[in-house]
């Protein structure tokens, strides 16, 4: 790893931190930018989970006092995160280099399709909320849905909030603010689970990560003081473009490196 590798890993996670405070995607620029500089495919997105966890307690700090009369929930939701992230992440290692390399573009063009129906799925959960639609089935059911959302979480993980909402929105009636709350919750718990595994891999490279991690929590200091300035929704369009682009040429590149 050379200093140039350095930078522009921390420059990354400066515009990731940004990024996720105000739309959300920064795996998207993180994660191809670990395997330009040199990270292998797994490597990367191990580093990645494990740099960029102290954003995802912050944003699940902020809204803790949402969180905090769901406890009946929380006891539900919060295991099933960290079950399905700690699986998500064996299920990562298990995968292998070239596999997992192989699903890169695919992983990378879901994370992308995800983060543009962001809004929509938020604007179905509010005329859901208006029409006082309510819940499908027991709260207890949340378990299951959840759980398979946060191995897909562990295993990648971008794109995994709005997944996250929109299995919440199915089953629990709500308010948008309190499900969002509680989205963040079982986002933190996953990527926790996930990382704390990846910590005993062998696989995450910690200078890395290190750099990345105070990259990220500076990113997100910028982003809440630009949150006025900047439109979310042009950020997330920019992303959403970078995404489905890196999607493509990496899809394009294995499609002739076989």
């Amino acid at each position: 790893m050379t200093l140039l590798s350095y930078i522009l890993a921390g420059l990354a996670a400066v515009a990731a931190g940004l990024i996720n405070a105000m739309a959300g995607g920064g795996t998207l620029i993180t994660f191809p930018v670990l395997m330009a500089i040199g990270l292998s495919p797994v490597s990367a997105n191990v580093t990645n989970t494990v740099a960029l966890c102290p954003g995802y307690l912050g944003g699940t700090m902020a809204q803790s006092k949402d969180l905090g009369n769901q406890k009946k929930r929380l006891w539900i939701v919060l295991p099933a995160g960290i079950l399905g992230g700690f699986a998500g992440g064996v299920l990562l290692l298990m995968t292998g280099e070239k596999l997992f390399s192989d699903l890169v573009p695919f992983l990378i063009i879901l994370a992308s399709a995800l983060l543009a129906i962001q809004n929509p799925v938020r604007k179905w959960l509010s005329r859901r909320q208006e029409e006082g639609s309510g819940k499908l089935i027991s709260e207890a059911w949340t378990f299951l849905p959840i759980f398979l959302a946060a191995i897909y979480g562990g295993y990648f993980g971008a794109g995994l909030s709005v997944i996250i909402l929109a299995v919440l929105g199915l089953v629990l009636s709500d308010t948008l603010t309190r499900l969002n709350a509680l989205k963040q919750g079982i986002a933190f718990v996953t990527n926790i689970a996930a990382a704390l595994f990846f910590v005993f891999s062998g696989q995450v490279n910690w200078m890395v990560a290190l750099v990345m991690a105070g990259g990220a929590l500076l990113g997100g200091a910028i982003g809440g003081k630009l949150a006025s300035k900047i439109k979310p929704n042009v950020l997330r369009l920019i992303v959403v473009i970078i995404g489905f682009t890196i999607g493509i040429i990496y899809l394009i590149r294995n499609i002739f490196a076989s």
